[in-house]
């Protein structure tokens, strides 16, 4: 829906369904009524979530034109896309193979390009659009030496570069505004502002300059602004949070180095402060984030430690360690209800979101919300409600903080 701070929607992929018929089902199904519980009198936006698969079907061009004629008659669009998860999602183990295929291979370019076509048949006129992507590979694949981590960042920023062109040459040929979003994670080769900065400057601009100097025959000035309209980051709040950074710094970084944000993920992860090892009370805490673990997806852990920071690459690995005197808190990342902000002994990171949605009233550096819980099926019991429900709710906090 549309909101004085930009379109406000949630991501798709809390729906199953890896082929289009399946997933257009589950959209048929659910999102008249968060339509009607949010925007009953205005357009919907729909962040949408589409397998490979689902891609190469909705391609075809009868189903194009009946899923348009379906967005006319529910008066809804598609501004936004989540292009990070190329396979399954639901209903098979996930883990690191939401990386699998990563940027070093032909067969994510050709599934990304494929989307940016499909956002640009579906995108409203004067509306510019964007497809969020993973942080180019999975770094505990890469971590046998700096040479092989080096090596992949090349291979994967040159094929990112195969996106923009083709994202120039849509823009080129009248065509709208269209972002790939980088969204850094715990773990991925870029997880951090920092990481994404680094790479930004010393990876991307030195090998995209040129490459769209030779392509379009423009200066070296007008490439840089290029790389900048075109690749963007993806702010996931959750990701971000997981790494200690304080909102106000990551934006005033992306300001600082002429940076977009293409999206804003809004999201939350647990937190706890560590009591004392050997203690009940640390153990009643390390209890209660046992009830998280889960074996679908990834549940990176980051340690606060008087010394810095642990890193750990799934919540069994954590849990092993909780001993370990010098830990002092623990964030995970479990993508928890954002309208809750503590689970018994456990904290959500929604402070972080509010703060960000704060700054976003201050300053319009996106136009894009998109509410990203894709954990309903696996939340704790206790936790679970109807998914329209759960849905609305979301959207409606979030837009209670916009207005307050």
């Amino acid at each position: 829906m549309h909101t004085s701070y930009g379109h406000l929607t949630y991501c798709t992929n809390i729906h199953p369904g890896e082929n289009w018929a399946a997933h257009f089902k589950q959209l048929q199904q659910h999102v008249p009524s968060v339509k009607a519980a949010l925007s009953p009198q205005q357009p919907f936006g729909i962040g949408l979530r589409l397998s490979n698969t689902a891609s190469l079907e909705l391609s075809k061009e009868e189903v194009l034109q009946e899923f348009k004629a379906w967005l006319k008659e529910q008066d809804c669009y598609v501004f936004t896309m989540n292009g990070f998860p190329y396979g399954g999602f639901h209903n098979v183990v996930v883990k690191d193979q939401v990386h699998t295929p990563d940027w070093t291979t032909a067969d994510r370019v050709a599934y990304t390009i494929r989307l940016f076509r499909l956002l640009a048949a579906l995108l409203p006129e004067g509306m510019e659009g964007g497809v969020s992507t993973a942080p180019l590979s999975y770094k505990l694949w890469n971590a046998r030496c700096a040479e092989e981590r080096s090596s992949v960042t090349e291979s994967a920023t040159l094929n990112l570069l195969l996106v923009v062109e083709q994202l120039v040459r849509i823009r080129r040929a009248g065509g709208p505004l269209l972002h790939i979003d980088i969204e850094p994670e715990p773990d991925g080769l870029l997880e951090n502002s920092q990481e994404y900065i680094d790479w930004y400057f010393q990876r991307l601009m030195p090998a995209g300059i040129p490459f769209l100097a030779d392509k379009f025959g423009v200066t070296e000035e007008e490439a840089a602004a290029l790389i900048k309209d075109h690749v963007q980051l993806c702010y996931d709040v959750c990701h971000f949070a997981l790494a200690y950074e304080q909102p106000a710094e990551v934006l005033s970084a992306m300001q600082q180095y002429g940076l977009k944000i293409g999206k804003l993920q809004i999201s939350a992860a647990l937190k706890a402060a560590l009591p004392a090892a050997g203690t009940p009370e640390r153990a009643a805490v390390v209890d209660a984030f046992r009830t998280f673990n889960e074996p679908t997806y990834l549940h990176q852990v980051i340690a606060r430690t008087a010394n810095g920071y642990r890193h750990y690459p799934d919540l069994p690995q954590a849990l092993e360690d909780a001993d370990n005197p010098q830990v002092q808190e623990w964030r995970s990342h479990f993508h928890v209800p954002l309208f809750i902000d503590r689970y018994g002994l456990l904290a959500a990171t929604q402070e972080d979101i509010k703060q960000v949605l704060a700054l976003r009233k201050a300053q319009a550096f996106t136009a894009h919300l998109e509410v990203e819980t894709y954990t309903w099926d696996v939340l704790p019991a206790d936790l679970k409600l109807p998914i329209d429900q759960s849905i609305a709710r979301e959207l409606a906090w979030v837009r209670q903080q916009l207005e307050l």
